[in-house]
């Protein structure tokens, strides 16, 4: 990432980096780039799911919404995103607004109940371990402290976690009871799990008989690019080579629609899923139907999914292409950073020179442009490199993403300049 530069070329670029951060700081920007939210016009695009289900409530089979029971969730609705999650729709629960209090409870039940292949509660066990690629989504991390999980960081390649690091800890510890994985357009990199990586996954030995692969298929309907990425079916790859209780698959539409009343799905083997229903029958007594109602008479059928994420496409694609652009302008050929152009998702991984990424996100933030915490994309909040940044830019507007990241630039100068003059 370094290039040579003479000490007169040096100091003169690290004084104009000074005087740019100071014009930077005169600005008085307020800018938050922190977390991976829809935009407002992204939440515009579903507004006709407010006037829903505008006065009906059955469901295609007769049910009657309003009223308890349907613990599976609305079968026309899971027929919708069995395609999208890669479960049959037998094998797949709509369940409630967020997937991330799936996994918690997930976790909840393996911990106080016997999973299917274990032979005794996860809690009754010395230790507990997850593998997490590495850099990753900072809450499947914070689920891990809550409940006391240690975490094995593995790196993170762009196939997917290096696997011959996780083949090796898997067949070597039966502590390691899981791993997180956000297969397509991973969070922070954007980076998609290839077929070779899906496959080594379904038929690796694990020391451990209880293994689970938390399948966190947030984005998988988050495309980009004019070419979707496709990844393999983890779920039959699983069955196929006789796992087939080893993978969780998670989902939801919260960015899809709404992401304070979307619906969450939850995908598995049919012996996992008589597992957790079992489980859920003891704290619901059903799923919040009329939403789903509403979420089938809106989206209509598969097509209309794909429809509607081309128009949440055209609206994130130009962001996208703008971080690109400015980091292009602003930092290539200067050695002093690396950055993704993803496919999908709703992040860019920025990479500074090691030792920078907690000065640059501190400069920015006294400019006023707020980043999450640099070592978040890590297990522990560490980041041992100290050199990703995660890029959110979905949430602020096309301009204040140009300020934002122009800004961004400027600390990255400035640090990356102070560094090598030290």
């Amino acid at each position: 990432m370094t290039t040579e530069l003479s000490p007169d070329a040096l100091t003169g670029l690290l004084e104009r980096a000074r005087q740019d951060y100071q014009a930077l700081v005169g600005r008085g920007l307020s800018l938050d780039l922190t977390r991976g939210k829809p935009a407002p016009e992204q939440l515009d695009l579903s507004e006709d799911l407010l006037s829903l289900p505008d006065g009906r409530h059955t469901a295609a089979d007769g049910t009657d919404v309003r009223n308890y029971g349907g613990l599976q969730g609305l079968p026309e609705l899971r027929e919708m995103f069995a395609e999208v999650l890669q479960v049959p729709a037998a094998q797949l629960l709509a369940l409630g607004n967020s997937s991330l209090e799936l996994m918690h409870d997930c976790l909840v039940h393996a911990m106080l109940s016997v999973v299917p292949g274990a032979e005794t509660r996860w809690v009754d066990q010395e230790r507990i371990a997850f593998l997490c690629p590495a850099p990753g989504y900072d809450r499947h991390f914070s689920l891990c402290e809550r409940f006391g999980i240690d975490m094995i960081p593995v790196p993170m390649t762009p196939e997917g976690p290096d696997m011959d690091a996780v083949e090796r800890l898997v067949a070597e510890d039966p502590a390691v009871k899981g791993i997180w994985c956000v297969p397509k357009y991973s969070n922070p990199t954007g980076d998609s799990y290839s077929d070779a990586t899906v496959a080594r996954l379904a038929a690796m030995p694990t020391a451990a008989p209880d293994f689970r692969i938390f399948w966190d298929n947030a984005y998988a309907a988050h495309h980009l690019a004019d070419e979707p990425v496709e990844i393999a079916d983890l779920l039959a790859a699983c069955a196929e080579a006789g796992n087939p209780d080893r993978v969780f698959v998670f989902g939801s539409t919260s960015k899809i629609t709404m992401a304070g009343a979307g619906v969450a799905f939850f995908g598995s083997s049919p012996e996992n899923v008589r597992w957790l229903l079992a489980h859920n029958a003891k704290r619901s007594i059903g799923p919040d139907k009329v939403n789903q109602l509403r979420h089938v008479l809106f989206l209509r059928d598969a097509d209309g999914v794909r429809a509607h994420m081309e128009r949440q496409c055209a609206l994130l694609k130009p962001k996208f292409e703008a971080v690109g652009r400015i980091l292009e302008a602003e930092l290539g050929g200067t050695g002093l950073a690396t950055w993704t152009s993803p496919k999908g998702g709703y992040f860019v991984t920025l990479e500074v020179p090691e030792g920078c990424a907690k000065e640059v996100v501190r400069r920015a933030a006294e400019a006023g442009i707020v980043l999450t915490p640099a070592g978040a994309t890590h297990p522990y909040g560490d980041d041992p490199r100290d050199a990703v940044i995660r890029i959110a830019p979905s949430y602020p507007s096309p301009a204040e993403v140009e300020q934002a990241i122009e800004g961004l630039a400027v600390c990255v100068r400035l640090v990356g300049y102070e560094k090598r003059a030290a």
